[in-house]
């Protein structure tokens, strides 16, 4: 796990900041195993809620290596949650879905999804759940190096992780509060916030959070111009960064180790360790900090007059840049495709949904021809030679399936002016009652006294026999 922290010498870059997001990254090889498993749990299962959770990990797992089919997986939860009114799996579904369009570089759709899931999350109280959408709203500023607005929604998401003492958050909201003051240059309330980070990390145990927490503290000592604290901070962190394995981290400790060393004359250290990032960089492909790293090199042999090396890296930060703007150049048409494929996915759900309601209309269109059908065959057996209990039992089927249609036409009406509150429902419903189920026993009365009345007839005189 890893959040990208920055020293002076470094430039200010778009980095997908693992940490602050809140997802565990895993090699992909152990994510494909947990993805064949959780499949075959898929394939299996029944009930609609464990289906909504189940297709949301997968969406998860498969998202490290395949984000186009973790967004079709996390948009089959999210409209497999609304379709059954589980709340939960719609927000942690919405979660995943902004995960996958940050992945995309799509941040401006990220952003929108996690407000989505923050307007659904303020209706509820789960607290956890409204830290860390707040936390991911901030990360997505972040990226977008919109500082300031991702410094508003930390701070909201530290005040909740606080006040209700959500443990599992604490060292992450910290980390990222101290990584923005560190981006802001305000170097004093980023030193305060990584070494709170650096606390929890240790109480947490944990090495490679140990290490990333000193990599900051290195970058506040640095700015703060403290170098023999910033040489300690950073050379520990090397220490456990390399035990972790978390190389990430571990070229922006050296480069901002190389970085200290530049800044102390000592120019040599300075060289071994740029060297050092690079090669690490390099090695794991990542471009961005490869691309620190070269440029830092230039400006340090054109600072110690080595016109040849500084030339060397000239060249060698010309192709980066050029692999980096053919990178963003099909991060942008990533994008694009992202937002189309997410427009075909809303538009099947959306003819799903028309399907639906044809569907139900259909339903109530034959129910209302049924009705007055019902009725008419009621009315023509009562003409015919049929036992009177018959007539007033389809008399009153008659009335019954009138009254019961009435009540499905108003429910949706009465949902929506409620808002789908139970209570005031329950209410309009009673009061619906209150006023159908007399008028049901007149008219009950009424229909079967007009249905049979004629079975009687006017009653035949009696015949004076004549006497003969």
């Amino acid at each position: 796990m890893a959040t990208h922290l920055h020293c002076t010498r470094l430039r200010k870059r778009k980095n997908i900041l693992l940490l602050v997001c809140l997802f565990f990254s895993y090699a992909s090889f152990s994510q494909k195993d947990k993805a064949d498993s959780l499949r075959f749990l898929l394939t299996n299962e029944k009930a609609d809620t464990n289906r909504v959770n189940l297709l949301r990990q997968l969406a998860t797992a498969i998202g490290v290596y395949n984000p186009d089919t973790a967004l079709i997986l996390s948009y089959q939860s999210l409209s497999l949650a609304r379709n059954i009114g589980y709340v939960e799996g719609e927000s942690r579904a919405i979660g995943v879905l902004a995960n996958t369009f940050r992945k995309f570089g799509n941040f401006s759709k990220a952003l929108e999804l996690n407000i989505q899931k923050l307007k659904l999350e303020e209706k509820r109280n789960n607290q956890r759940n409204m830290a860390s959408v707040l936390n991911n709203i901030g990360t997505v500023y972040v990226l977008q190096e919109e500082y300031r607005k991702a410094l508003e929604y930390y701070s909201k998401a530290d005040s909740i992780i606080r006040k209700y003492n959500v443990e599992e958050l604490k060292y992450y909201i910290t980390l990222n509060i101290g990584d923005v003051y560190n981006r802001l240059d305000i170097s004093d309330s980023a030193f305060t916030y990584f070494s709170k980070s650096l606390e929890l990390a240790k109480n947490e145990n944990d090495g490679d959070l140990i290490g990333t927490s000193m990599t900051g503290l290195g970058h506040s000592f640095l700015k703060l111009g403290s170098y023999k604290n910033s040489l300690t901070n950073y050379q520990t962190a090397i220490g456990y960064l390399q035990a972790a394995g978390d190389d990430e981290i571990l070229c922006e400790a050296t480069l901002g180790l190389a970085n200290l060393y530049e800044h102390m004359g000592e120019y040599d250290s300075a060289t071994h360790y740029a060297g050092m990032s690079l090669a690490i960089a390099k090695k794991d492909g990542f471009l961005s900090l490869e691309l620190d790293a070269a440029e830092f090199l230039t400006d340090h042999y054109k600072k110690i007059k080595n016109i040849d090396s500084a030339f060397t890296y000239v060249s060698y930060v010309k192709g980066l840049n050029d692999s980096v703007n053919s990178k963003s150049k099909i991060r942008e048409s990533q994008v694009i495709s992202s937002n189309e494929q997410f427009r075909q996915l809303e538009l099947e759900e959306e003819r799903r949904i028309a399907k639906k309601e044809r569907v139900q209309q259909l339903q109530m269109l034959l129910i209302a021809i049924f009705i007055p059908g019902f009725f008419l065959l009621t009315l023509l057996l009562s003409r015919v030679i049929v036992h009177v209990k018959m007539i007033r039992l389809l008399g009153v089927l008659s009335l019954l399936f009138l009254f019961e249609y009435l009540t499905l036409l108003l429910h949706p009406t009465v949902a929506r002016l409620t808002h789908h509150t139970p209570v005031y429902e329950i209410l309009i419903f009673v009061g619906i009652a209150a006023i159908l189920i007399p008028l049901h026993h007149k008219l009950e009365h009424w229909l079967i006294h007009k249905l049979i009345h004629h079975r009687h007839g006017t009653p035949v005189k009696n015949k004076t026999p004549v006497k003969k």
